[in-house]
C-alpha cells in the first residue's frame, strides 16, 4: 500500500481544480495543467483536498497509486508556484545570452547553439554563466534543462561544460609525467 497515495493534496487558495471523468485539470495563475489519471485509480475533491482511492488491488494499482497523486500533486504546486532548474556553465570562453526569447549558447564549437523554448517555458540568464529553466509542468522543465546540458556536458578532466546547479562532478587525475 502506496503511503504517499494516501496523502490527500491540499488546494492553495487561487487554485481552481475540476475533474472530468479521468481528467483532473487545475487552474492557478501560472497556467493550465491537466492530468489524465488511469481508470484504476478514482479522484475526488472534499473540503478544499484532492483524494485519491484505489478502485482495485492488483500490483499495478498499487504501483499506480502513489505516482497518480504525484502528478496531480505537481499539477497543482505547478499552477501555484511553478518549477525552476538552475544551470552554471564552466568554462573559458563558454557563455550564454538571450537573443530574444531564445538562448544563445557559446560552448566552444565553431558555431552558437540555439535552444528554442516550448510554450509555458521560460529562460533566463544572469551573469552570463547561469541559466536559469522556470514553467508550470514539472516535466517539461527538467527536458528542456537537460537538452541544455546535453550540449556540453560536463567532462571529467577540467569540469568545463553546463552542471546544474550544486551538482558535484567527479574529477580524474589527469595522465602522470615522466620520470
Amino acid at each position: 500500500m502506496s503511503r504517499i497515495g494516501k496523502k490527500p493534496i491540499e488546494i492553495p487558495s487561487g487554485v481552481e481544480i475540476s475533474i472530468d471523468g479521468h481528467t483532473v485539470t487545475a487552474k492557478g495563475p501560472l497556467g493550465t495543467e491537466s492530468v489524465t489519471v488511469r481508470p484504476e485509480i478514482e479522484v475526488k475533491v472534499e473540503d478544499n483536498h484532492i483524494i485519491l482511492t484505489k478502485v482495485g488491488t492488483t500490483r499495478e494499482t498499487d504501483a499506480l497509486y502513489g505516482l497518480s497523486r504525484t502528478l496531480v500533486a505537481n499539477a497543482v504546486h505547478g499552477v501555484k508556484e511553478g518549477f525552476e532548474k538552475k544551470l552554471e556553465i564552466q568554462g573559458v570562453g563558454y557563455r550564454a545570452n538571450m537573443e530574444g526569447k531564445n538562448l544563445n549558447l557559446a560552448l566552444g564549437y565553431s558555431h552558437p547553439v540555439i535552444v528554442e523554448p516550448p510554450a509555458g517555458i521560460t529562460i533566463t540568464v544572469e551573469a552570463n554563466t547561469k541559466i536559469s529553466v522556470k514553467g508550470s509542468n514539472k516535466q517539461t522543465v527538467g527536458d528542456i534543462a537537460a537538452f541544455i546540458r546535453s550540449k556540453r556536458p560536463p567532462e571529467v578532466y577540467k569540469g568545463k561544460g553546463i552542471r546544474y546547479e550544486g551538482e558535484h562532478i567527479r574529477r580524474k587525475a589527469g595522465k602522470a609525467g615522466k620520470k
